[in-house]
């Protein structure tokens, strides 16, 4: 969907691929993997508003299946959610996280502060030496439950992605807001390009399988911009971003 009452794209993904050999971006951190054969499916989706009062946000959960002649397949999920604020708001990441922690406290104690802290780590722009936004969700490589109990963990974090989002966008939709905090949004979504063409193993992973480019892509917002060697003004609303909501942190 492009230029909506509210968002101005959005779009949700099924993928359903499979190949004799595991891409590179699949094996990187199991190279046991590479040389098998693999079937993957997985649902993704990125909303883009057009106030610059909502948050950009992000969603994807997925299953993969690696087998080999004469040895048992390997299978995992992995998924997520993750919200990148262009002005940041306490009440909001406190209840973006806190309904995280609902979709996994059913599967135990360890796996919102485990997840957690993968998020954090995930989505860091390494060269800007500085996260994409708050955070929430992230996993990968997950079996070690057993088949059902993993499937309906990953169910769960699907789930919850529509109580997490919705009421943030609710609450912001109608504010007002100028020139000012849409150059501001601009500029921060060139850091959400940055992340997906230069990190995203989701993008790598489709494009090494031969995707459908636009498809992959879909997750760029329609209008970026960059500046060269920009920063906010002390005291600013922009400048609180930067020290209070780009910093990873407990929001529990």
């Amino acid at each position: 969907m492009e230029d909506g009452g509210v968002f101005e794209k959005a779009g949700i993904n099924f993928s359903h691929v499979q190949g004799r050999q595991l891409p590179g971006s699949a094996t990187a951190s199991r190279p046991e993997l590479a040389g098998r054969s693999f079937q993957a499916l997985g649902v993704s989706l990125v909303v883009h508003p057009h106030n610059p009062y909502v948050p950009t946000a992000h969603a994807n959960v997925r299953f993969f299946i690696a087998e080999k002649p004469g040895s048992e397949p390997v299978w995992w999920f992995g998924g997520g959610f993750d919200l990148t604020p262009y002005y940041g708001y306490r009440d909001d990441a406190v209840h973006w996280h806190r309904t995280a922690r609902e979709a996994c406290l059913p599967f135990g104690d360890d796996l919102y502060p485990r997840f957690k802290a993968w998020c954090d780590e995930y989505f860091y722009l390494r060269h800007r030496d500085e996260p994409r936004g708050i955070g929430g969700l992230f996993f990968d490589d997950y079996n070690e439950a057993g088949f059902a109990p993993s499937f309906a963990l990953m169910r769960s974090v699907g789930d919850h992605f529509v109580p997490a989002y919705v009421p943030i966008v609710e609450k912001r939709m109608h504010q007002s807001f100028g020139e000012r905090e849409r150059e501001f949004q601009l500029y921060r979504r060139g850091r959400y390009v940055e992340f997906n063409l230069v990190y995203d193993r989701g993008t790598l992973f489709g494009l090494q399988t031969g995707g459908r480019t636009e498809s992959i892509l879909m997750s760029l917002p329609p209008q970026a911009c960059w500046r060269y060697d920009w920063q906010p003004e002390p005291g600013t609303p922009e400048a609180e971003l930067y020290e209070t909501f780009l910093k990873p942190r407990s929001w529990l």
